[in-house]
């Protein structure tokens, strides 16, 4: 069977990688908008005004995107792109200003409501853009996908389009050495589902098993040590190479049952996106190991967590038993923990299962994902 593999055109990583970078910036355009938030501009907003003032006559800056970004976000993002005469964009930050990027662009060729775009492929052109995140963790920088809240129907979005590959990536992991404990755990278990997902999933291609079973033992070996010490630069260095490997793999993938079941919650509850993977882990993994024990086997014994003379199923196990272990060094908290009542989330299982479906990516696991096999899940979240 004929596969496809595509990326962002251009990628620099290495330490020191975005002040190397200038000249291709630079090429983008005339005048970008800077995508991002208050806290990276405010944490960041010297360092990139004295690269950025090189590299362009002028650029204006939109800093909204202070949580998960919604389609309200992207009007105001797309105001702010037209009243400044703006060619082209730069997105810096985690995930959430990379894809609201992404969706500002789409917005600046077509005046179609982001939601027409569900289950749709988005083609046409759209403005040059620039990824540079700040996080080990959402491959943004080197996918096809954004998601955006709908505001209307508590929605996550999931678009899709070639187009949305950027055009250049910037992957340096010194933008992370600041990152909080809490979000070096969240994007870094984000990053493990994509490459197991990546690996398990339906569309698995031979290119994106090398690079996940990469990422995988990368993360299993340097998430523990980012998380206890930030300024550890080889974990640092480590975690952003295992983000890129498994961005690059969910382009040509895609994921599975927990990226189905967490964009729900996330929309709902107001969950970060890597945090609701990450209580989601554990569970879909169980339930998703009976159709695809041997890939989950290769990766128990890729990481070191069964034998080389183990079963398939000893090792699937093992895995399980390794993200666990994982999740609690992490200090992943349950729903309940995270301050989510109980009846709230139990009287939104219906809907949250329904549109964990209707996403298509639980369609990716290679065992049969049902709404009645979601809420049975949701449900046990909350199970001692």
């Amino acid at each position: 069977m004929v596969k496809k593999f595509t990326t962002a055109q251009t990628i620099f990583t290495g330490w020191g990688a975005l002040q190397e970078s200038g000249t291709a910036i630079s090429e983008l355009g005339e005048k970008p908008l800077v995508v991002t938030s208050a806290g990276t501009w405010k944490r960041m907003g010297t360092q990139l005004n004295e690269l950025f003032s090189k590299c362009f006559s002028a650029y204006a800056v939109c800093d909204c995107i202070n949580t998960e970004p919604t389609d309200t976000m992207i009007a105001e993002g797309l105001e702010a792109y037209q009243k400044n005469g703006c060619d082209c964009l730069i997105g810096i930050g985690g995930g959430s200003p990379l894809d609201a990027m992404k969706a500002i662009a789409v917005g600046t060729t077509c005046s179609a409501p982001l939601a027409s775009y569900m289950g749709k492929e988005i083609s046409g052109v759209i403005p040059p853009m620039a990824a540079i995140p700040t996080t080990a963790g959402t491959g943004s920088e080197v996918t096809k996908f954004t998601i955006i809240t709908d505001t209307k129907t508590d929605v996550k979005m999931l678009l899709k389009g070639e187009v949305l590959l950027p055009k250049l990536a910037i992957v340096d992991a010194s933008l992370s050495e600041s990152t909080p404990q809490s979000v070096t755990a969240a994007t870094g278990l984000d990053a493990l589902t994509h490459a197991i997902e990546a690996y398990t999933s339906k569309q698995a291609q031979p290119l994106t098993d090398a690079l996940a079973i990469s990422a995988t033992k990368r993360i299993f070996r340097y998430l523990p040590l980012a998380y206890q010490d930030g300024k550890n630069r080889e974990a640092r260095e480590e975690m952003a190479a295992a983000a890129l490997e498994a961005g690059i793999c969910i382009n040509n993938s895609s994921v599975t049952i927990v990226h189905g079941m967490s964009r729900p919650i996330g929309a709902l509850f107001h969950v970060p996106h890597g945090l609701s993977n990450a209580m989601l882990l554990e569970k879909c993994l169980q339930f998703a190991l009976p159709g695809c024990y041997e890939r989950f086997g290769v990766l128990g014994r890729a990481i070191g967590a069964a034998s080389t003379d183990s079963t398939d199923l000893e090792a699937a196990n093992a895995l399980l038993q390794a993200v666990k272990l994982l999740c609690y060094t992490c200090e992943v908290p349950t729903p309940e923990q995270y301050g989510i009542a109980k009846m709230a989330f139990f009287n939104a299982v219906e809907k949250m299962a329904a549109d964990a479906i209707t996403s298509g990516s639980p369609g990716n696991t290679r065992r049969e994902v049902t709404a009645e096999d979601c809420a049975a899940i949701y449900y046990s979240l909350w199970e001692n």
